[in-house]
């Protein structure tokens, strides 16, 4: 686990919050006025809330900017007796909210972030006020949403990698070395912007992930997709009614070759006909990282329109 102090060469200067109420102790940042209307900005597999360190920064200002580590991610706990399935994300990130009371949210959702804070907005639709996607599906309760995802795996390096390294039983000894292989695994799901490689940012990356012990939270992710252990929450009527109704916005970098634009945009127009949707050509799956300024510029402005 990193250091509750790190803040690798100033790059992550945000001050460290910690919460026992999910079970375990979740490390998040909190940052801007208290009083400022709510944006939960929720990374996936295997990065922590460093990604959206550009984003604090410039948001902060106006908005209020809550950013946890999910169970086995960045400076939060890894529990040797915890799964890492869909479902403890979700029930995590639900006890999170509900400890900290948080209200008029914005949700911005990365990678698996989309599918847990999704979960957020079926069971807590009146808590949400906007949703943004940025290379992060938004599984709804939409009747192909399951195909969707089926397809992209065909076609996705990442996926097919977890499903042959399960067969064959690498998945274990691979993820287990996560902080030596953080580089070419961000790389194999698109990461386009060599400049910001440096030994900090490697640092902050591969951290997390010292030990086989600090990697359960990345294996269980590869390893609940390649067992089909993860479970996706369902919508009831009146939250699909009260989400859909939501001002909402799609980030997608076009070079994703993990969660491809042409099946996974389709769920986010089935569910918000008439939001906006920017794709970033050139940027990966990482968009984050590869475009930090357009992004934070594009979830700004769209927080001043709505």
């Amino acid at each position: 686990m990193i250091p509750s102090d790190a803040t690798f060469a100033g790059t992550f200067p945000f001050a460290p919050h910690f919460t026992d109420a999910p079970g375990f102790r979740m490390h998040y940042v909190d940052e801007g006025p208290r009083d400022g209307e709510v944006v939960l900005c929720l990374h996936g597999e295997p990065t922590w809330g460093y990604l959206f360190r550009h984003l604090i920064s410039t948001l902060s200002r106006t908005h209020r900017v809550v950013v946890p580590d999910h169970m086995g991610f960045g400076k939060s706990e890894t529990p040797a007796d915890r799964s890492y399935r869909l479902q403890d994300h979700i029930a995590n990130l639900e006890a999170f909210v509900l400890a900290l009371g948080l209200t008029d949210i914005t949700l911005v959702m990365h990678d698996f972030g989309g599918p847990v804070g999704m979960a957020l907005a079926a069971r807590h639709p009146d808590r949400i006020s906007r949703i943004i996607s940025a290379n992060g599906p938004t599984p709804f309760g939409q009747p192909d949403s399951m195909e969707r995802g089926v397809a992209n795996a065909a076609v996705s390096p990442w996926f097919q990698w977890i499903l042959k390294a399960e067969a064959d039983g690498t998945l274990e000894p691979v993820l287990d070395n996560l902080g030596y292989n953080i580089l070419s695994t961000l790389k194999l799901n698109g990461f386009e912007n060599n400049g910001v490689i440096d030994d900090t940012w490697i640092e902050a990356y591969g951290t997390p992930f010292a030990t086989a012990a600090e990697c359960l939270g990345a294996l269980g992710w590869a390893k609940g997709f390649a067992t089909d252990a993860h479970q996706f929450e369902i919508p009831d009527p009146a939250a699909q009614r009260i989400i859909r109704g939501k001002p909402a916005l799609a980030i997608w970098g076009e070079a994703d070759r993990t969660l491809h634009a042409e099946h996974f945009l389709p769920l986010f127009s089935a569910l918000f006909p008439s939001g906006p949707i920017e794709r970033l050509p050139g940027v990966g799956h990482y968009c984050f990282e590869d475009a930090p300024e357009t992004i934070s510029s594009l979830i700004a402005d769209f927080l001043r329109r709505s």
